[in-house]
């Protein structure tokens, strides 16, 4: 698509004709944390227990295990598990 060697167009030139931004070709995602990954296997363990908890009271059983973890933090995990 954007190809960043060509002369004569420039990088924006050629995001701006594909009607994409600069931000997305620029942009480089973050490989998940091994806590991430940790969180995720202990939600779903707990939401096959207890499918209607939602971000908070998952994010309530979680600090009673002792993670410190926030709702917004559980709402991108459990949003990205499909749950």
């Amino acid at each position: 698509m954007v190809d960043p060697n060509k002369p004569g167009l420039s990088i924006a030139n050629q995001c701006r004709l594909l009607n994409i931004s600069r931000s997305s070709f620029y942009y480089q995602s973050k490989p998940f944390r091994n806590k991430d990954f940790e969180l995720m296997r202990l939600i779903d363990e707990q939401y096959l227990k207890t499918p209607a908890w939602g971000s908070r009271s998952m994010r309530s059983h979680l600090r009673r295990l002792g993670y410190k973890v926030n709702r917004k933090h559980m709402q991108r995990l459990m949003r990205l598990m499909g749950l």
